[in-house]
């Protein structure tokens, strides 16, 4: 892709952006030639979509294969009761558009699989995994570590969420943490609900996190694992290992 200047029109749309420690204009210029690769249009991709393409990141991949249902729209603020039955690709995609007409959107509606991810993966400068399955994780950890690109895992459940960096070489990787997959009468939001602003709260910080890795300013959540429990309005924090036996990272070398 050809690299863009800002226009004046960005330049007038993304001033608050520009005089941010950190930013200014080679920082938008910056996010205006990034690509990133969202996983999934739901809960956690809508906050991360709409803030990204608000923010002025030039190229968006969106993967999802499902359609709007009405259970959705208590979270899932990119898709409203017109997008019923609609694929969740293309509802978003409209209302991303409406935001930022500038922006590149490729729109997949498919299933993210070890082929897909292999085809997607390597174009992008960061994945985003806005996913609700173990599965479709690991597929990402494994994609991510071969074409050596960084992943943001979220996750959510009830009233708690959840979210950490996997940066291929640097700290622990996705399989490190979560060796295994979880029993298959673990509980899911289909059982015990979630709070819809609490994927609200998880993607705008997974947002966040991919900006400043765009950026190359402030501290990834590399190695630390950020918990919020909305019932307590807190925060903490805990540190992750990279284990040396792990099956996906451990022959790797890191720093």
């Amino acid at each position: 892709m050809q690299t863009r200047s800002l226009t004046a029109e960005q330049h007038e749309l993304y001033k608050r952006n520009i005089l941010l420690t950190g930013v200014g204009v080679a920082g938008q210029e910056k996010l205006l030639n990034s690509g990133v690769l969202l996983v999934g249009a739901g809960g956690l991709g809508s906050p991360v979509a709409f803030y990204l393409a608000a923010a002025g990141v030039g190229r968006m991949g969106l993967i999802d294969a499902d359609t709007v249902g009405l259970s959705n729209l208590q979270r899932q603020i990119l898709h409203a009761v017109p997008d019923l039955g609609r694929p969740k690709v293309v509802s978003a995609g409209e209302k991303l558009h409406a935001l930022n007409p500038d922006l590149i959107l490729d729109l997949h509606q498919e299933l993210f699989d070890v082929r897909t991810a292999a085809d997607l993966v390597p174009n992008y400068d960061i994945v985003i995994d806005c996913t609700d399955n173990f599965h479709a994780r690991y597929v990402i950890n494994e994609a991510c570590l071969k074409a050596n690109k960084p992943f943001v895992y979220g996750g959510v459940l009830a009233w708690a969420g959840q979210m950490f960096t996997v940066l291929p070489g640097r700290g622990p990787c996705f399989r490190c943490i979560f060796r295994d997959d979880p029993p298959a009468d673990a509980p899911s939001t289909s059982e015990l609900g979630i709070l819809g602003a609490v994927p609200g709260v998880i993607g705008v910080l997974q947002a966040s996190e991919a900006i400043r890795y765009i950026l190359g300013i402030g501290e990834l959540l590399v190695g630390r694992m950020l918990i919020y429990d909305a019932l307590s309005a807190s925060f903490c924090e805990v540190a992750l290992e990279r284990d040396s036996e792990c099956p996906s990272c451990g022959s790797m070398n890191c720093d």
